[in-house]
């Protein structure tokens, strides 16, 4: 690497550092004692807070009364940084409680003129799309919170006109089709269930249930989330099915290409019939064959149901 990408991965590499030696350097980047002490002195010229300790045990030392070391973005990234920033707009709610425009300026501020023109001229032309989300999650920061700390949680939910309480340990918090969902391991009754973070109405600490390693329910989610009883099914698609799985698809399901045919597999639990028809029902033209036969019979029944419906109106 030239000196400008070492000098920035060696001011990540410090950065949660009290101290070093120049033996540090030396070993990580295959350099010279002298190129070692040329790269801290461009480091404290860059704004690094470093001070010198003398002594036959002298060292380097970092000062932590800062936020973080100034690190070198090249063009390219700072255009990537800037745009996915940009694609928080669509979120009514994020975890973070920031206000996106004024990041916007923060970001901004460290660049010279003629660089936020290029930005803004960029801005017009190319975008990142995104379904807006509207509905606003109250606890999202706490949902987060308490994910982080590994930690079990009683959340208050709404599911149609019931709401009840669940004992709950989130590991998996995801943003699609413009809603914020939340996975998390029902410490109750053993499952692994999905919930919807704007119908979560109060989080609570919880005592009662022991927590679990997260790294342990992301390993275990698919056999915990598959309950006794549910339905395999697997549904032969089109190229332009295969499309449409990509858009929009579950952790349940998955798309196989075997021998040139696109095959979606997955499972259903029991009182899921209904959603996965419905699911399935947008794939209309492009789906080759469906397994079990009562599910293609329950999408028969919807989309009679709908001809029926709209002749009637």
């Amino acid at each position: 690497m030239n000196k400008s990408e070492r000098l920035n991965d060696m001011m990540l590499f410090l950065n949660d550092r009290n101290f070093f030696n120049l033996k540090d350097l030396m070993e990580k980047y295959t350099i010279s004692k002298s190129t070692a002490l040329r790269d801290v002195h461009s480091m404290e010229e860059m704004g690094m807070p470093i001070y010198s300790q003398s002594g036959r045990n002298g060292y380097y030392g970092i000062l932590q009364n800062r936020l973080l070391s100034p690190i070198i973005f090249n063009i390219d990234e700072v255009f990537a940084l800037y745009f996915s920033m940009l694609t928080l707009r669509a979120y009514e709610t994020t975890p973070f409680h920031l206000s996106v425009e004024i990041l916007k300026r923060k970001f901004e501020n460290c660049l010279s003129a003629e660089k936020i023109e290029m930005l803004h001229n960029a801005e017009k032309i190319f975008s990142l799309g995104s379904i807006p989300q509207k509905n606003h999650c109250h606890f999202l920061k706490a949902i987060l919170q308490s994910a982080l700390d590994e930690k079990v949680c009683d959340i208050k939910y709404q599911k149609k006109n019931a709401i009840q309480w669940h004992p709950i340990q989130f590991f998996n918090i995801s943003a699609a089709y413009g809603q914020w969902y939340a996975t998390g391991y029902h410490a109750e009754t053993g499952c692994t269930q999905v919930f919807r973070c704007d119908k979560v109405l109060d989080v609570k600490g919880n005592v009662v249930y022991p927590s679990k390693p997260v790294a342990d329910l992301i390993k275990s989610a698919a056999l915990l989330y598959k309950t006794p009883g549910a339905t395999d099914f697997e549904v032969i698609v089109s190229k332009k099915g295969a499309d449409i799985f990509q858009k929009e698809h579950y952790p349940s399901m998955k798309l196989h290409l075997e021998d040139d045919a696109y095959t979606i597999r997955g499972f259903y639990n029991a009182g899921e019939e209904n959603f996965i028809a419905a699911y399935f029902m947008g794939y209309g033209e492009t789906i080759r064959s469906i397994q079990p036969v009562p599910l293609k019979n329950l999408i028969i029944d919807k989309l009679d149901a709908l001809r029926s419906y709209l002749s009637a109106i």
